[in-house]
């Protein structure tokens, strides 16, 4: 019988890696978890928060789906997970952040130029919440790093139509940051509201803080009109 990486991995854990945090994790089970970020980030593999942040176990509630997309506050009742954990974070932990990260090679955002398996019709609906980033272009790499970013904005836009949001940021209780995660520099480019554009975090003055008005590319395109 072959060995299960898997189950070798979990004995690893619990055998090298937790005792480090033992204490840490026993203080949040008894002191309950107060995280101060809400992290909408990509599913993709490439993509790992924490390490990406430097956050100890507590300090990030985590969301991630295909794409980073963030479902518009609609007043429905469908089976809306992101939404639901944002108003589970916004109103029952209190997080002072909310930062939406997008990166670069997004196969979320290839998949708005291209075709989609007509098996997968939850992530053709799903794509639909990309769709206003997308530009009438062929999609080359310029073009799709482009899109990666606005589709970033657009969901920062798309949160503040979320009541407990809007009234959080304008109250100066919450802070909504935008951040394009670029894998093969190891780079994060931030959402400057002030400038309209992204800027490398190595550079940038600050993380990206909120409210958005709609996005005006420096080129003079909008986003959102």
């Amino acid at each position: 019988m072959p060995d299960d990486e898997l189950l070798q991995r979990l004995r690893r854990f619990h055998l090298d890696e937790y005792p480090q945090y033992r204490e840490r994790f026993q203080a949040l089970v008894d002191d309950g978890q107060h995280p101060t970020t809400l992290f909408i980030g990509c599913s993709d593999s490439r993509l790992v928060p924490y390490l990406l942040t430097g956050a100890q176990p507590g300090e990030l509630f985590l969301v991630r789906n295909v794409g980073a997309f963030v479902p518009p506050y609609d007043g429905s009742h469908g089976h809306h997970g992101t939404a639901a954990a944002i108003e589970f974070a916004v109103l029952s932990l209190n997080v002072s952040r909310i930062v939406v990260c997008g990166h670069s090679h997004c196969g979320a955002i290839k998949a708005l130029y291209g075709e989609v398996s007509p098996e997968a019709q939850n992530l053709r609906r799903w794509l639909d919440l990309g769709r206003e980033a997308m530009l009438p272009v062929q999609p080359g790499p310029e073009a799709l790093r482009r899109t990666e970013q606005r589709a970033v904005v657009l969901q920062l836009e798309r949160l503040m139509n979320y009541p407990m949001v809007r009234a959080r940021v304008e109250a100066g209780t919450i802070t909504l940051h935008g951040w394009h995660y670029v894998i093969e520099e190891g780079e994060v480019h931030v959402f400057d509201v002030r400038t309209g554009g992204f800027v490398a975090a190595s550079q940038a003055s600050n993380s990206g803080t909120g409210p958005y008005p709609p996005y005006v590319e420096h080129d003079g395109q909008v986003l959102v009109d």
